[in-house]
């Protein structure tokens, strides 16, 4: 029989499935904002409507479940069989009825979460591959899911923004940014700081980028201005000194 509460005890995961879930309603709030014949509009992302962003979202749920489903098991099942098979779904994806669209999300989303509660305490240190390769414990789903649903919600274009979000989220998105951008070399000469409140949940990150370079550019604005614009979403907020228009290395 099925937990009806999630089977680990571990408080750090426990506040991360809380903050998943949370995101997880966020959006299913935006996309319950837009009229039927809205989805056919554009989204944030170039080249993709909000079905496209729906179908993702949806299809990006049940690539997560075959993750924690692989630890669960041990029998290998990756996100997708390849990336061109991905692309192709999420293409389909955004031509179904706009019905079955939104019920793909919402079946999604609930499947991943009763497989996060069913998983037992062992399971969450088990290592399974990402679809780029990359070695993580089942529990790191949960962020790649935050990160993938909170992100995409501001795509809809429906009044979300990163301000949405919470300062925690937000630190991390910008750290895995900075971390993807030094990995590549790309932050050689660009420092980022963050004006205003400064956070309350790691006071030493105000800063992120290239802390060797004699005279960087540098690049400021409030936490959600920086990470939105990080993430190549927005430059509303941003000032730099060096360029009026500065724009982001690429992330992904």
């Amino acid at each position: 029989m099925a937990a009806r509460q999630d089977l680990t005890d571990d408080h750090t995961l426990l506040t991360e499935l809380l903050t998943v879930r949370r995101g997880t309603a966020f959006f299913s709030r935006h996309l319950a904002i837009l009229a039927d014949s809205e989805l056919d509009g554009p989204s944030l992302l170039p080249g993709w409507s909000r079905r496209h962003i729906v179908a993702h979202v949806g299809y990006n749920a049940r690539a997560l479940t075959r993750l924690v489903e692989w630890a669960n098991t041990g029998v290998e099942t990756p996100m997708y069989s390849s990336p061109e098979a991905r692309d192709e779904e999420i293409e389909a994806g955004a031509t179904l009825p706009v019905h079955a669209l939104r019920h793909l999300h919402e079946h999604a989303a609930i499947t991943l979460d009763v497989t996060w509660r069913d998983t037992p305490p062992p399971v969450w240190a088990r290592e399974v591959k990402t679809a780029h390769g990359r070695a993580v414990t089942a529990s790191e789903t949960v962020w790649m899911r935050t990160r993938e649903i909170l992100v995409h919600t501001v795509d809809l274009d429906s009044g979300a923004s990163f301000a949405d979000f919470p300062v925690h989220v937000n630190e991390r998105l910008l750290t895995d940014v900075a971390a993807t951008w030094r990995a590549r070399g790309q932050d050689r000469g660009l420092r980022l700081i963050i004006t205003g409140t400064p956070s309350t949940t790691r006071p030493n990150t105000s800063e992120w980028g290239d802390f060797d370079a004699v005279d960087p550019e540098i690049v400021s604005g409030t936490l959600p201005a920086l990470t939105g614009w990080a993430l190549g979403r927005s430059r509303d907020g941003i000032s730099s000194s060096r360029r009026d228009h500065p724009v982001a290395p690429r992330w992904i």
